[in-house]
């Protein structure tokens, strides 16, 4: 980790170094066209925002948009030819953009239908994950996905750690993913996490009826310095927005589904009884029914 470089006082991922040279390349050439940002971003049909993530290296430079860059700035396909050395992650494609904007992300909202978030996964229940997505993944690749999984988590261990809010379905809650002692130690992590004042936790109960966030996970990300982004995940697939009334209706959609959700203090409470169900073997009642 002694590699780790900075920004804005927040640290980022080693592999960001190559990325900052290629963006700082960009940069260079912007300005000897004489173009601001924002006038580069209107070229390329994109926004100030991402032109400056692209420059910091905290976006990569996606061939489409190397190929854009060589033919407005005339760099006679520098930008194709070297992109590739900056693209290297061990994330898939769609998400590795979100791994990086959430080491400097000031704040993470989630509202997760299904799983538990990726930030708050043990290494069981990740393990689990890996392995019932991809069952004839090779023992490399899916320790290789596992330990990028669990680094990630480290955005929690430093001093400038963004302020953490999840809410989540009951049914995370009552999927053993991993089986029954994975998941209660899954919970008793998650539980651990609220208690240490770390993560933000609701939980949805069952009995909710139709609600806002039934189209899928969300993901709401705020910046110091950048206009904040939305990010929709979908199986092998993901979209980072940053229209601003685009974020603002996603917004709107996670407000809501706190307001439906338990209170941070009850939902912690169903989390570790649902964790002392899992480690006892006991049938589960549902949150609603509770507290009926």
């Amino acid at each position: 980790m002694a590699n780790i470089r900075k920004f804005n006082g927040k640290k980022l991922d080693p592999s960001l170094s190559t990325r900052a040279m290629y963006g700082a390349e960009m940069r260079y050439q912007r300005e000897k066209a004489g173009l601001s940002q924002a006038e580069l971003a209107a070229l390329l049909y994109v926004t100030p925002s991402f032109i400056a993530n692209l420059e910091t290296g905290r976006r990569r430079i996606h061939p489409d948009m190397a190929k854009m860059l060589d033919r407005v700035l005339k760099t006679d396909g520098f930008f194709l030819r070297n992109v590739e050395a900056g693209r290297a992650t061990p994330y898939p494609e769609h998400f590795a953009d979100v791994a990086e904007l959430e080491t400097v992300a000031t704040e993470i909202r989630e509202w997760e239908l299904s799983l538990v978030p990726g930030l708050l996964q043990t290494e069981a229940y990740a393990l689990a994950l890996i392995r019932a997505y991809d069952p004839l993944l090779s023992e490399e690749l899916v320790r290789v996905r596992l330990n990028a999984r669990l680094i990630r988590a480290g955005v929690f261990d430093s001093a400038t750690s963004p302020m953490y809010w999840a809410v989540l379905d009951e049914c995370v809650l009552r999927r053993p993913v991993g089986g029954m002692a994975a998941m209660a130690e899954q919970l008793r992590h998650v539980a651990a996490m609220i208690r240490r004042n770390r993560a933000l936790v609701q939980v949805l109960p069952l009995n909710v009826g139709a609600h806002a966030g039934l189209h899928g996970s969300l993901r709401l990300m705020e910046f110091e310095n950048d206009a904040p982004m939305a990010y929709l995940a979908g199986l092998g697939t993901g979209k980072i927005e940053d229209d601003p009334a685009t974020v603002r209706r996603y917004k709107l959609a996670y407000d809501l589904l706190g307001a439906a959700a338990l209170s941070p203090e009850a939902s912690l409470t169903l989390i570790e009884a649902v964790a002392e169900e899992y480690e006892h073997g006991a049938q589960f009642e549902p949150a609603g029914d509770r507290l009926a």
